[in-house]
């Protein structure tokens, strides 16, 4: 059943002003107590079973995961019997359609977990720049990253820099990236810019577009620097040669209502 997406004022003129000037905006410890720690339970579960596959296949490296340093575990949100409470929920309603309108879907979403003490460092890149490297003719319009933080961030535990559009000459291009080798990360900028260190305390949204170059440092620190990390679209993402959606294209918003199916989305 269908719910009316809330507008409780937590996204502020100024806080949209700044997305669409230069691309992101921060919503400090907005995240409900409950919600933060079932997305710490779930971190936890995931973080082992991750673990699990690359002992049983023999690997150290999978992708950009490293084990113990860096992990990304993507798109495992319907393997949860709860997780679809966050990813779908008012809050993350609240704050998708007050930059990408009415219509709302979920493309994709992640963990990005760094371990403590050797949490490797994440290179310059646009989230859409990986999207360009698997489809180089792809068109699509800025998607929504909702970066997530479990725990206080800071440069020590190795936060997210981000490039402000008037910074980072962002704001209509997906620039070209290269591949760097030993970390597979892609590359995007390579200038002096250090970016804006975000600082902020668990449970916040750091929300920013696809084109948005940012990246994040080591972490030094004793403990696991958590990130979830959902991406919403405004309309499905969808291969160039028109072959059918990138991503997972799950309706999240219409007409400014929740439609998200739990019994259809696992059918």
């Amino acid at each position: 059943m269908s719910q009316s997406v809330p507008d409780t004022g937590l996204v502020t003129d100024a806080m949209r002003f700044q997305y669409a000037e230069e691309g992101y905006m921060i919503l400090k410890g907005v995240i409900p107590c409950d919600m933060l720690d079932l997305l710490r339970e779930e971190c936890a579960y995931f973080l082992g079973y991750y673990d699990g596959q690359m002992d049983a296949a023999g690997e150290a490296t999978q992708g950009l995961s490293h084990r113990g340093k860096r992990y990304f575990i993507s798109n495992s949100y319907r393997l949860s019997s709860r997780m679809w409470r966050f990813v779908f929920s008012p809050l993350m309603a609240e704050i998708a359609r007050s930059v990408l309108g009415d219509r709302v879907y979920l493309f994709h979403e992640q963990w990005v977990i760094k371990g403590a003490e050797q949490g490797m460092k994440f290179a310059w890149h646009q989230d859409s720049g990986y999207v360009k490297r698997g489809d180089p003719d792809t068109a699509h319009p800025p998607y929504l990253t909702c970066w997530c933080n479990l725990d206080d961030v800071s440069e020590q535990n190795g936060t997210v820099f981000l490039l402000p559009h008037s910074r980072g000459n962002s704001r209509d291009t997906i620039h070209p990236h290269q591949h760097e080798e030993g970390t597979n990360d892609l590359v995007g900028y390579t200038g002096d810019d250090p970016g804006i260190a975000i600082e902020v305390p668990a449970g916040s949204v750091v929300a920013f577009t696809s084109y948005n170059f940012h990246r994040s440092g080591a972490n030094t620190s004793e403990a696991m620097r958590r990130v979830y990390l959902p991406q919403y679209s405004g309309a499905p993402i969808v291969h160039s040669d028109g072959s059918g959606p990138k991503g997972m294209a799950v309706p999240f918003i219409a007409d400014g209502r929740i439609i998200y199916d739990r019994d259809q989305d696992n059918a």
